[in-house]
């Protein structure tokens, strides 16, 4: 496995960590977290929630490589860098593509109900709290459109065009 692709890989497991610890605190209504939302925005609430989340380190193409240093222009677009694990090959979505075709409403029920493929923390959208969903819903809106639509999910007995991370199976 490449440094990048070693970098990117502890860089996901490290924002899983990060999302149930910054929706624990928030539904909680402790830490810092709480006292941040006192007295700010719903989008600039979606744009802390989605930096502490680590949305960006999936979604944003560069961000965990760069240590974050990626224009907020850029935030959210999806990437082209592939996950393949047993379940096939899955890619960061383009948020800002696909988050405002949805209602806040629908966002909301989305987020609270979806399952997605690995290695997509999606238990971590079910922890968060609603205002959180929907701070994070008016940020993505506030963004605009943005980049290109992700590659197509590659089934598991298909191989995908690199780049991508390869996850070993997991222990029987």
């Amino acid at each position: 496995m490449s440094a990048r692709c070693r970098t990117l890989a502890l860089a996901v497991a490290a924002a899983t960590v990060v999302c149930a610890a910054a929706a624990g605190a928030q539904s909680a209504g402790t830490g810092a977290s709480a006292a941040t939302a006192k007295g700010s925005s719903k989008v600039e609430r979606g744009r802390y929630v989605v930096r502490i989340a680590g949305c960006n380190d999936c979604h944003t193409p560069g961000y965990a490589e760069s240590g974050g240093k990626i224009a907020e222009d850029k935030w959210l677009t999806g990437d082209a860098l592939g996950w393949r694990g047993p379940w096939g090959t899955t890619y960061p979505a383009n948020l800002r593509e696909r988050v405002p075709r949805m209602s806040e409403e629908q966002w909301v029920k989305y987020a609270r109900t979806t399952q997605l493929r690995p290695p997509m923390p999606w238990w971590a959208l079910h922890d968060m709290s609603e205002a959180d969903l929907r701070a994070v819903y008016r940020y993505i809106v506030h963004l605009g459109p943005g980049g290109a639509p992700a590659p197509a999910f590659v089934p598991p007995n298909q191989e995908p065009k690199p780049p991508y991370v390869t996850f070993p199976a997991p222990p029987k």
